[in-house]
């Protein structure tokens, strides 16, 4: 596709379907038991799908490289404020012993 494109139809299903896939993803490994791994790999899949989201759906995929510049800025500090709320919940069982 060029730069100026818009997504096809067909591409929005092909998104949707794989943020359906996320959410029974998401469903599904809260039941499986994964220890201290259960938010990370929520969280994992959760990213993506906000990623696949903000690409397509927001049109920032499309978009001039000053908005894919602003995007990534404000995903890169989502990311620092997860990883710094994860080591605070990760850390708190040690803690308690």
């Amino acid at each position: 596709m060029s730069e100026n494109s818009h997504p096809t139809p067909g591409l929005y299903v092909l998104i949707l379907l794989a943020l359906v896939i996320g959410t029974c993803l998401t469903w599904g490994i809260a039941f499986v038991d994964l220890g201290i791994w259960n938010p990370v790999v929520a969280l994992t899949i959760a990213v993506i799908k906000a990623v696949l989201v903000i690409l397509f759906f927001m049109h920032v995929h499309y978009s001039n490289k000053l908005t894919k510049l602003t995007i990534s800025a404000g995903f890169f500090w989502l990311m620092i404020m997860i990883t710094m709320s994860l080591s605070d919940y990760l850390t708190r069982s040690f803690m308690l012993r």
